[in-house]
């Protein structure tokens, strides 16, 4: 396969970052940051591009929307697969088009993949080749994650080094790529390896201790049980009959698929969201300690969040 120049992407780091894990306030202090640089907002949340999936993933309200354009969000049909290298590619057209209004590009979202992709770059690599990874999925499924880790340990040793033995879609992409350019992922992505300093960039992570955080996941899936998140689940399957593999793997969704296939009850659903959701802070929170480029912002109780603008501004200077 001819190497594509497209499939290499430059740090992206003439724009601001807002991140933090699940709950964390992000949404809030977004719009009061947004106004006060005359910026607009790009979604760094791998699932709210997906059309229909809105109380799960927190998506901004309409009247959110009205106050600060919104970008990334609600792009395609949950059947459909987005990866990270789609999303890189948006990401820069998007924040071509607002700069060229003049206005300032503030990315928001816990999605610390994405995050990283933007601020160090990425080799994007060639398009997915679905067959092979409907076929990589059905190997994972009756021999295990630890065969597909030893198979890619084959093609892309350093790559089976770094990946947790969980993440099914990266070790999945690292085996595709071997296959597909001859050369080990490892052996394109190491701009991965370079992060910026922290005065280079404009990297801001809502930082909580994790019984607060914890405490605040418990309400927000509680919010989201009782604003109807069982019936926006159940109306995605009249429509779709079945998610994306992508869209399937969101927490908050996958749950109530099996509750509405009798699997287990109301209570256990709601449950084992709070818990999945709990560990998902955690992934992140592991994600954002190792980004040296990330300046974090101590929240310890919802009133920090009203001054959290004033102090990433204060820090940025």
């Amino acid at each position: 396969m001819t190497i594509d120049e497209t499939w290499f992407k430059k740090p992206l780091l003439d724009a601001w970052y807002l991140s933090g894990p699940t709950a964390s306030g992000k949404t809030q202090v977004a719009l009061d940051l947004a106004t006060r640089l005359d910026a607009e907002i790009v979604s760094l949340d791998s699932m709210a591009v997906y059309r229909g999936m809105d109380i799960g993933t927190a998506k901004p309200s309409a009247d959110q929307l009205r106050k600060v354009p919104h970008h990334l969000i609600d792009m395609v049909e949950p059947t459909e697969d987005y990866s990270v290298s789609q999303f890189v590619v948006d990401a820069h057209r998007v924040a071509d088009e607002i700069r060229s209004r003049g206005k300032k590009v503030l990315f928001v979202g816990g999605t610390p993949l994405y995050l990283k992709t933007l601020v160090r770059g990425m080799f994007s690599g060639p398009p997915a080749d679905w067959e092979f990874r409907q076929q990589v999925a059905e190997d994972t499924e009756k021999y295990g994650f630890k065969a597909l880790r030893e198979r890619l340990a084959q093609v892309d040793p350093l790559s089976a080094h770094k990946i947790l033995l969980g993440d099914v879609r990266r070790m999945t992409r690292a085996l595709e790529v071997a296959r597909l350019t001859g050369q080990p992922l490892s052996h394109w992505q190491t701009q991965f390896e370079r992060a910026p300093k922290p005065e280079e960039c404009r990297v801001f992570v809502l930082g909580w201790d994790r019984a607060a955080i914890h405490q605040r996941v418990q309400a927000r899936v509680l919010r989201m049980f009782d604003n109807g998140l069982v019936n926006e689940v159940q109306g995605l399957l009249d429509r779709y009959s079945t998610l994306g593999r992508t869209a399937m793997q969101a927490v908050g969704y996958k749950e109530p698929i099996d509750y509405l296939h009798g699997k287990r009850s109301l209570a256990e659903t709601l449950e084992l969201v709070i818990i999945h959701t709990r560990q998902f802070v955690r992934r992140q929170e592991i994600w954002f300690r190792s980004l040296p480029e990330i300046r974090r912002i101590p929240i310890a109780d919802p009133a920090d969040l009203s001054n959290a603008t004033e102090r990433i501004l204060a820090s940025a200077v």
